[in-house]
């Protein structure tokens, strides 16, 4: 048995009816993102995914492809795993629920639970949603429709057997109470806690016998094991627990789970029915249920019905696999939806991997080899500037663990990119170009180059959990290792004295042309479109009259007012137009940006919380509406000298309110 302290973490599995678009592969990139950390703090890590297998959905489905469900589910098993595989992703085990093994627990399971008398033979008649694979209560459905996905839902009445839920509902509402990291985050907990616990719980469907397409059940070979036992239990039985007697090793080392990470929206499912289960067969909960938010495409979720769907392999032949791994892994939030676009993912392309990493890396080997051959090498000769860009290297270590420790996985991107903007701000600060004119400023020319590259090595180091390839590049690039926790020892540990750089900087990423990429957009959405009205027997004309319904308005909400203020205490806030001069995100805040902001013939610091909504680069330069004689206040340790104004997004976030004239200056008043 390994002496490294075991580390298991789990995705939900992919259930096989289609091909899975960014918003699935965001899931198994978030966890390998958190593996591969895991691995570089020194973790035994086991990394677990795959595919969901069964169910009438899938046997609908391959009848009309005209297959049998086995060969269906292993074409859509094989294009998920592609598609895990080609993001590049570190699982352990891709397990199927088809799987030999799986199927023979599955059935001990079950068994386990029926001669304990927590599963009984009844009949279910209710309203079912074949998408969802769920029944519902006649209160809960609406318009004829399923509350989760929306899809119609149909009477059903069959013979089934079902689990006792209501006999662990107390049990599991102390567990949650009295461990409070068990549903992460807090919200996620306050909502299955109030919407499905303490109402009180149902005993739960776990059989049918209204189709074939499932395990079965061994004592009553007309039952099939309901999915959510079937694919529930995988993250077990992929361990080799053994329900009646001596479990495998890796049970042993791995049990429990420190994290399942599932999409928000199967969380009832993780939190009430798989725990439960666990309790009837006397096996320990996991440790962790973490309910990642969704990314989102243009302020919705993606749907291949709604048309705005886009695919990972899509993404990667136009930006590359880092850079896709980049995007969703920055922009998703730990807790809010994330949102993708085209256009979105091209500018942060640009903005933060061409300009702040790509040129930073290529800069610095291209000096290197221009001023001292390639040869790298610390002449001590130091000065005051060089303390900050050294004492960031050494806290970025620790500041990135405790945002991961926390699944903060966007905020530790943010710490490792602060320190290479930082690395930016250093070459700005140094000149190299003007000291490599002075003779007797060779030795600090020397120094300023090295401590680039430790400082960008340490940066590659961290980032590599996130960024695999490119870390690996810029190593290549430094002729250095990436290292481990263990080897981060302090400023001076990645780069040895004397080391040589490559002889020309591979670019890492090269600026995009948003209009060239935009046009390649268009033409493989154009395709998917037509792909998908082939698939479904439409024309562009049926299309067209299916969708030419008018959309229905916006719900719009009352807003809240406050007390009214008399027209002379508002006359005396003074209003102007501001221009961002610079900024950077606060170190000691997850939420705020300090921007230096030009009014007039003066420059005002201000902090704003909108780190969540703007990078610092994307703030340089922008007119905005300031709020100007507000009394200064400190914030995260920093004086802020008024406010910029902001709008609600409507999707959880801001947006600047600006002047209409983008020429207006800096200073001028607003009315």
């Amino acid at each position: 048995m390994s002496a490294k302290k075991p580390y298991y973490i789990t995705t939900a599995i992919a259930y096989t009816s289609g091909k899975p678009h960014i918003g699935n592969t965001y899931e198994i990139i978030l966890a390998d993102a958190i593996a591969r950390f895991k691995r570089l703090e020194g973790y035994d890590v086991r990394f677990q995914t795959g595919t969901d297998e069964h169910g009438q959905k899938i046997q609908d489905r391959a009848e009309a492809a005209g297959k049998s469900p086995k060969e269906y589910v292993d074409e859509i098993a094989g294009e998920i795993k592609r598609i895990w595989d080609l993001m590049n992703t570190s699982y352990d085990r891709f397990i199927r629920t088809t799987d030999a093994d799986h199927e023979a627990t599955v059935q001990k399971l079950v068994r386990k639970l029926y001669e304990k008398g927590d599963i009984y033979k009844g009949a279910y008649e209710g309203m079912y949603c074949k998408e969802c694979e769920s029944f519902y209560t006649p209160s809960q459905i609406k318009d004829g429709k399923c509350p989760e996905c929306g899809f119609p839902v149909q009477p059903a009445k069959e013979e089934a057997y079902f689990f006792r839920m209501s006999k662990y509902a107390d049990r599991l509402i102390d567990h949650i109470n009295t461990h409070p990291q068990f549903i992460q985050p807090v919200s996620r907990k306050n909502e299955i806690m109030n919407n499905f616990l303490l109402p009180g719980l149902q005993d739960l469907c776990v059989s049918r016998s209204s189709f074939s397409w499932g395990i079965p059940v061994d004592f009553d070979p007309r039952h099939v094991v309901y999915v959510w036992i079937d694919a529930l239990s995988n993250y077990i039985t992929g361990l080799g627990v053994n329900i009646d007697g001596e479990s495998d090793e890796l049970f042993k080392r791995y049990w429990p789970a420190d994290v399942h990470l599932i999409g928000k929206d199967i969380l009832r499912f993780h939190t009430i029915y798989w725990p439960i289960m666990l309790m009837a067969l006397d096996i320990p909960l996991p440790k962790q249920v973490f309910g990642h938010p969704w990314l989102i495409q243009g302020g919705e979720k993606m749907s291949k019905s709604k048309g705005n769907v886009i695919y990972a392999d899509d993404l990667a032949s136009l930006f590359g696999v880092d850079a896709v791994r980049y995007f969703v892994l920055h922009e998703t939030p730990f807790e809010s939806d994330g949102t993708i676009t085209w256009e979105l993912v091209i500018e942060r392309y640009n903005s933060d991997l061409a300009n702040i990493l790509g040129n930073l890396v290529s800069r610095t080997i291209s000096m290197s080899n221009k001023y001292f051959g390639g040869i790298l090498s610390d002449k001590g000769a130091a000065e005051p500037v060089d303390q900050e860009l050294k004492d960031l290297a050494a806290h970025v270590k620790e500041s990135t663990r405790k945002c991961m420790e926390t699944l903060h996985v966007a905020d530790a991107m943010t710490e490792i990119f602060n320190l290479f903007r930082r690395c930016n701000k250093y070459v700005d600060e140094t000149t190299p170009w003007i000291l490599a004119k002075d003779p007797e400023k060779q030795d600090r020319l020397s120094t300023v180059l090295y401590n680039l590259a430790e400082g960008i090595m340490t940066g590659a180091s961290l980032l590599y959990p996130f960024m695999p390839e490119t870390a690996e590049r810029i190593a290549a690039g430094f002729n250095a290792e990436l290292k481990d926790f263990e080897g981060l020892t302090g400023f001076g540990a990645c780069i040895p004295e004397g080391t040589k750089v490559a002889e020309k900087p591979e670019m890492l990423f090269a600026r995009l042309d948003e209009k060239a990429i935009m046009e390649k957009a268009q033409a493989i959405m154009e395709a998917q479109r037509k792909a998908a009205l082939a698939a479904a027997g439409m024309t562009q004309e049926n299309a067209e009259a299916a969708t030419a319904e008018k959309p229905e308005e916006p719900e719009e909400k009352a807003v809240e007012l406050l007390p009214e203020v008399a027209y002379d205490d508002f006359a005396k806030l003074q209003f102007v137009v501001g221009e961002v001069l610079s900024c950077e995100a606060v170190p000691k805040s997850k939420k705020l940006l300090c921007s230096q902001v030009k009014i007039g013939n003066e420059t005002r610091q201000i902090l704003s919380g909108i780190r969540a909504s703007y990078s610092p680069d994307e703030m340089v330069g922008k007119k905005v509406m300031v709020l100007l004689n507000l009394k200064p206040v400190t914030m995260a340790g920093l004086k802020s000298e008024g406010m910029i104004l902001l709008a609600e997004d409507g999707k959880g976030g801001y947006t600047l309110m600006k002047p209409e004239d983008p020429d207006a200056p800096a200073g001028a008043g607003i009315a």
